[in-house]
């Protein structure tokens, strides 16, 4: 287990209805599996579909509080693209904005799929063993999604390692 002393500060944020609060309980999950401290806020604005969602999750050696201070996300996820002006201030100089726009054809995945294709980005940039994650997957959804939910992390995943490459290839 390798962590760092550094506390990892996340934001998924969307409407409701779309998973929001599902991808957070599944990356709050995954980094408990993997050794980390973690803590979680949630802001369900409207409980029903269409209301604002977000979710904060923070971990590392020590968390000491659930919520990430005003500008010092490291992660912000975004499932509702239209809500995406709206967060970004919640964003530190320096990170990183996941978002639908990632994906290009979102038909790899469709409905309440996307929040994990997203989190699939997510993965590829945090300390994570994919075991771990993988895990939570499985212990947060029901049994008859983990497929489809398995590829569409997968999906999101592959397409993050591969743009990362792809920069890696054109800066050297």
């Amino acid at each position: 287990m390798n962590q760092s002393t550094k506390v990892t500060n996340v934001i998924v944020c969307g409407l409701g209805g779309q998973g929001v609060i599902k991808a957070s309980d599944i990356l709050a999950d995954a980094a408990c599996r993997a050794g980390f401290d973690v803590k979680k806020a949630e802001i369900h604005g409207m409980s029903q579909r269409g209301g604002s969602v977000s979710s904060d999750v923070r971990f590392g050696r020590e968390v000491l509080s659930p919520m990430v201070p005003a500008g010092e996300a490291d992660y912000l996820v975004v499932v509702a693209d239209d809500q995406v002006a709206n967060v970004r201030p919640l964003l530190r100089d320096g990170g990183v904005l996941i978002d639908s726009s990632l994906l290009g054809d979102t038909s790899q995945a469709p409905g309440k799929s996307l929040n994990v294709a997203l989190l699939g980005i997510l993965s590829s940039y945090l300390p994570i063993e994919p075991r771990h994650w993988q895990d939570a997957l499985e212990a947060n959804l029901d049994a008859k999604w983990h497929q489809a939910n398995s590829r569409a992390f997968q999906a999101g995943f592959t397409l993050a390692t591969r743009r990362a490459d792809a920069d890696r290839h054109a800066a050297g």
